[in-house]
């Protein structure tokens, strides 16, 4: 992973952690590990919560109706490789 892509990867744990008030520190989430379920444990409410926080901080929208959401959320990895496509700040 790019250095850029290292420090936004980083950025959304942070935001992650933040936006959920998790007992977790950003370092812990493991970059291919899954968010939904068995991984970090997240739920389809924290995944909308994150989706949220995630489009105001970086300035596009992520649907609910998008086909890829189950791709964008598998991991942080993932998600952090959509922002980078899609960010608009």
């Amino acid at each position: 992973m790019s250095e850029v892509n290292q420090e936004l990867q980083n950025e959304v744990a942070e935001l992650i952690v933040s936006a959920l008030n998790l007992d977790t520190r950003p370092d812990e989430i493991a970059a291919d590990a899954p968010l939904y379920g068995e991984g970090l444990g997240l739920d389809s409410i924290d995944i909308l919560e994150v989706a949220l926080v995630v489009s105001k901080r970086y300035g596009f929208q992520l649907r609910a109706d998008n086909a890829d959401n189950v791709r964008i959320f598998s991991s942080l990895a993932n998600l952090t490789r959509h922002i980078a496509a899609n960010r608009s700040k």
